[in-house]
């Protein structure tokens, strides 16, 4: 089954210390474009999750977001340093002393000075949030596949409805093909006896010019060209694979010779066809944007 490049997904684990939430979305690309957006004292896992993306993703623009919490009573601590407060007190005491200044400097006053009091985070457990991070990453990872491959379902089944259509039309011009070569030869006869009156055209002639304009008009390569096409193109959509590049390359195809039979038609009922090919070959060229 194919699978879209638009995806969404959500995993949350908690154990009795760690919380971790990764939302991962994706839309179109070319390329395989991951980025990934995490609290900076987790930035050592960034590989380890593009890694493991990559394993289940082969093209779009993905983002991953990821939100840490840390569970525990006190993941914090606070030094008191001293040395550093002694300092400001001495230097204050020796501006009261210089300006002859009232020294009114009190412990609340002095503890908010820069460095006097410093947090420090306890340090994490790398072990147990590798293995929530990771617990986590594999639910949205899921969920984000599944997302893709429902999308790719729909894709598959508007996809297969278009090609059908298209194959339809060029069944049509088949079909209009020999009453265009049947209506010719009455117009030429009727012209011919119109300005020669009543002279009948030589059958040779006839024939010569039949021929000549059958050949310019004859678009029975390109029809079958183009029915190939679809029907590799329906089989190329049945692969489980990545097969976005593939199936864009098979349109370039398909719409190079439905401008071919545009080119050589000169009949109205054959270009108002021809231009409805194209019109449903454009939107499944915007479809398989779409395809991974």
């Amino acid at each position: 089954m194919i699978q879209s490049m638009t995806g969404f997904g959500r995993g949350e684990v908690s154990n009795d210390r760690y919380k971790v939430v990764i939302e991962m979305k994706s839309v179109n690309h070319r390329y395989c474009d991951i980025m990934v957006r995490l609290p900076r004292k987790l930035n050592f896992f960034e590989t380890a999750i593009r890694n493991q993306i990559k394993t289940f993703a082969n093209r779009g623009k993905i983002d991953v977001f990821v939100s840490f919490e840390d569970l525990a009573e006190a993941n914090t601590s606070v030094q008191y340093n001293r040395e550093t407060a002694e300092r400001y007190l001495q230097g204050i005491r020796q501006i009261s002393r210089d300006f002859s200044l009232e020294d009114r400097v009190d412990a609340y006053m002095l503890s908010r000075f820069p460095e006097v009091f410093t947090t420090e985070e306890t340090d994490l457990d790398e072990d147990a949030v590798t293995g929530v991070i990771g617990e986590a990453l594999a639910l949205a990872g899921r969920q984000f596949c599944e997302s893709r491959r429902a999308e790719g379902e729909k894709l598959q089944k508007d996809l297969l409805q278009k090609l059908d259509t298209v194959y339809q039309y060029a069944e049509e011009i088949e079909k209009r093909e020999p009453k265009i070569l049947s209506e010719y030869r009455k117009k030429l006869t009727d012209k011919v006896s119109e300005l020669l009156g009543d002279t009948k055209i030589d059958d040779n002639v006839l024939a010569t010019e039949l021929v000549i304009y059958a050949d310019k008009i004859c678009v029975d390569e390109e029809l079958v060209r183009l029915k190939t096409h679809i029907i590799h193109m329906k089989e190329t959509l049945q692969m489980s694979e990545s097969v976005g590049r593939k199936l864009d390359f098979l349109t370039q195809e398909m719409n190079r010779e439905a401008n071919t039979i545009l080119s050589k038609s000169n009949d109205i009922e054959v270009s108002n066809l021809g231009i409805d090919v194209k019109t449903e070959i454009e939107k499944i060229r915007e479809q398989i944007q779409n395809i991974e």
